[in-house]
């Protein structure tokens, strides 16, 4: 997984075939479905252009960029969130963040060393217990909704 990692860094656009294939070259015979697996795992798929980008399958899961134009002026107006994987020697851990956008302050985050829903959850649940609701919440999927939820009650 190393090598695949630090090869993909270097050539993101290499996919299954040719990453299998550059594998042979160095003296590693792995069948096309391992590497397969493996760049799945990693949430690794090759970079280039693909057909009809801009037309949507599903209308129904496209919300409105509500950030668009938008002046963040005060604390807890908008908050954002994002999941990234870290890369250890025994495999990957998985962080998500929330960060209030006016004051880039990081309101609460989780590590997880799965990538399920729960941690998810407890770091939205960690924020959302300091009292305050953004007007805003927005994720890097362009998802960002008007918050209508209520703060947990603090315990």
């Amino acid at each position: 997984m190393d090598m695949i990692d630090k090869k993909y860094t270097q050539h993101p656009f290499y996919g299954i075939l040719r990453m299998t294939a550059w594998l042979h070259d160095e003296g590693h015979h792995v069948n096309h479905k391992r590497i397969q697996l493996l760049m799945r795992l990693m949430g690794l798929r090759a970079i280039y252009p693909k057909p009809r980008l801009s037309k949507s399958e599903d209308v129904s899961e496209k919300y409105p960029y509500l950030l668009k134009g938008l002046m963040i002026r005060r604390p807890n107006q908008v908050w954002a969130t994002d999941i990234t994987y870290i890369k250890l020697k025994q495999g990957f851990v998985y962080l998500v963040a929330i960060m209030d956008w006016f004051s880039r302050y990081v309101i609460s985050w989780e590590i997880s060393n799965s990538l399920d829903t729960h941690f998810c959850l407890s770091a939205l649940d960690k924020a959302l217990r300091k009292g305050v609701v953004p007007e805003i919440f927005n994720s890097d999927q362009a998802k960002a909704v008007n918050s209508q939820v209520k703060p947990l009650p603090v315990a």
